[in-house]
């Protein structure tokens, strides 16, 4: 019984090691190379795992997709609390406007916008990712109102909350095509004077 408990935990420590490299690598190769160029193939080969190792662990296209989005945006989520572990005093809110902004210009964002895409020609994939979306949005909402200090119950604050992660996304895709850095420096810089005097005020 201990023997086969010693052998077995290695086995699933190597099944969590190989999940995690496929979902990881899923979401780079979707950044990289669109919906049409991610392959359960290409996606097998860039984590080091044969074909068949990918599909035990996601059977289908979509499974291994969705869930690689989901876990990169959850590691993000845990990465963005761990930044600011007592939220944001007020002289702290630019930091958290930033951080926020920052969630949508990178890798993460552009694999997402990727599937966002294929979603919206593929009635399979359309349900799963709309509610990923819902989901996600849900608690970047979330978390976002924490670090802020924000207080819902007040008029206008989840609007204005709401209209940052708006903007934040908007930031992204401008960002896509070309570096929006300076412009989005200033643009940070005017959302987090907004945010002070709606929260402060």
């Amino acid at each position: 019984m201990t023997a086969d408990r010693t052998e077995r935990v290695p086995k699933q420590d190597r099944s969590r090691v190989t999940r995690q490299r496929l979902l990881e690598a899923a979401v780079a190769c979707l950044a990289e190379h669109g919906w049409a160029g991610s392959t359960v193939s290409v996606v097998a080969e860039r984590a080091g795992v044969s074909r068949g190792a990918a599909q035990h662990h996601f059977p289908t296209r979509e499974d291994l997709f969705t869930a690689a989005v989901e876990y990169v945006a959850e590691e993000r989520s845990l990465a963005l609390r761990a930044l600011f572990p007592q939220g944001a005093a007020a002289d702290g809110r630019r930091a958290v406007v930033a951080a926020l902004v920052d969630l949508y210009t990178g890798p993460l964002f552009r694999a997402a916008l990727h599937l966002w895409v294929a979603a919206s020609n593929e009635e399979q994939l359309r349900s799963r990712v709309t509610e990923l979306e819902a989901r996600v949005g849900r608690e970047t909402h979330r978390i976002a109102v924490d670090l802020l200090g924000a207080d819902e119950s007040r008029p206008g604050v989840r609007e204005t909350v709401q209209g940052l992660l708006d903007m934040a996304r908007g930031l992204g895709l401008a960002n896509l095509l070309t570096d929006d850095t300076a412009r989005r420096e200033r643009v940070v810089a005017q959302w987090a004077d907004l945010l002070d005097r709606t929260l402060d005020g």
